[in-house]
């Protein structure tokens, strides 16, 4: 297939599997300015597919940097009241959620981090319908890549722009497996990922325990989780796929039991920002101590937010996947993360323990589920990772041995 086949099949994977769109369903599709060519596929396989309407909200990290370097504090920590209005509408309506990511990783380096802080609160606080809608599945959501030239040049300096580019676009059609069947391959990996979600559920382990040359830590685990992986449901019985690419089974921890150190293994691209050489340190479910060897000032933004000093998500991912053995470190989290093993700060995904959707979030922290408004994976997974399983009686289960499946 060529470049233009296989962007179509793509656009058509989005909407079909990605987030199974429904007949007179709406559709809110969140790209780039510079993926138009991929905004309009989308749009028009949506309206194939039988959307009821489908609304573009175009991104531009120019415009977003400019508006943070310059906005007024009365602007930059307040959202207008029409955008409040229009998250809620899409809550309510339970829009399907289509989110293309091709930023520039490095896309607000320099900026004061206190002012890029800010704003991601205030879009946090803003948003929190969409948030709670999207965590406790009550609605179909995708998250997917595209390449940009900066982006590209991030993962492949040696290239120049154009064949950097290129490249990027034919891994991210081969991790998001855009073959000449992608719905039938996703089938297949989707039950893959289940079965291993099974098996986990099936042990109910009380804690997980993390080693590895730079990692020792102990992650409790909440009575009654569950672990989940593949392809998901919303409230609706409605069949989607969160991220593609995606080769994880995650849970929520209980964030009242985790203790111990643990490093990342991979950069982390957030707000704008690479952060590089992060280690924390845990007592009781808390972050008792955060480094970075670069970024440290956005990683101290970023743990004040409430909930953000305790874990939300275990994740866990095969060193020999697809992702991991390309050896290409993205600069980007929705890659990123399926090549390692992961964790996430902040909120926990409710369903993630049994009964979880219809708790207050007053309930799940009783179950020690963790709730915060903010939610960012890191990388802690290598070919030198082991994770035991530890039940309720003490037996000792190898779950991951040198970065695999035990």
């Amino acid at each position: 297939m060529d470049f233009d086949e296989r962007l179509e099949k793509y656009a058509e994977l989005i909407v079909k599997t990605g987030v199974n769109v429904q007949k007179g369903q709406p559709v809110i599709l969140y790209i780039s300015v510079d993926q138009a060519k991929l905004a309009r596929l989308i749009v028009a396989k949506a309206y194939e597919t039988g959307a009821g309407r489908v609304f573009v909200k175009w991104r531009d990290d120019f415009i977003n940097r400019k508006f943070i370097e310059n906005a007024s504090d009365e602007f930059l920590n307040d959202m207008p009241d029409w955008e409040k209005a229009e998250g809620k509408w899409i809550a309510d309506e339970k829009a399907a959620r289509i989110s293309v990511i091709s930023s520039d990783p490095n896309a607000l380096s320099g900026v004061d981090a206190k002012r890029v802080a800010a704003w991601n609160k205030t879009c946090d606080d803003a948003l929190e319908p969409v948030m709670d809608a999207t965590i406790n599945h009550k609605l179909a959501w995708t998250v997917v890549g595209a390449a940009s030239p900066a982006w590209a040049k991030q993962v492949f300096p040696e290239l120049d722009e154009k064949a950097a580019t290129e490249r990027l676009w034919e891994k991210i059609f081969d991790t998001a497996r855009v073959t000449e069947d992608p719905v039938k391959e996703w089938e297949r990996h989707a039950e893959k990922l289940h079965e291993k979600a099974a098996w986990l559920n099936e042990e109910q382990f009380k804690e997980l325990h993390y080693t590895s040359p730079v990692t020792d830590l102990t992650i409790g685990l909440p009575k009654n989780h569950y672990w989940a992986g593949g392809s998901k449901e919303n409230s609706l019985g409605i069949k989607f796929m969160a991220n593609m690419p995606t080769e994880e089974v995650f849970t929520a921890p209980d964030n009242r039991r985790i203790n111990g150190y643990v490093t990342a293994t991979k950069p982390l691209s957030y707000a704008g920002n690479i952060l590089e050489g992060m280690r924390f340190s845990f007592k009781d479910g808390k972050v008792v101590e955060a480094t970075a060897e670069k970024g440290q000032d956005v990683l101290d933004e970023l743990l004040k937010n409430a909930g953000a000093d305790s874990l939300g998500e275990v994740s866990l991912v095969p060193d020999e996947s697809p992702i991991s053995q390309s050896g290409i470190i993205f600069y980007n989290t929705l890659y990123d993360e399926n090549a390692s093993d992961h964790l996430a700060l902040g909120a926990a995904y409710p369903f993630n323990v049994q009964g979880g959707r219809e708790m207050s979030n007053e309930e799940l922290l009783e179950h020690g589920v963790n709730v915060s408004k903010t939610h960012v994976d890191f990388m802690v997974g290598s070919s030198e990772m082991n994770i035991d399983g530890i039940k309720e009686d003490g037996t000792v289960v190898p779950v991951f041995r040198n970065g695999n499946w035990a």
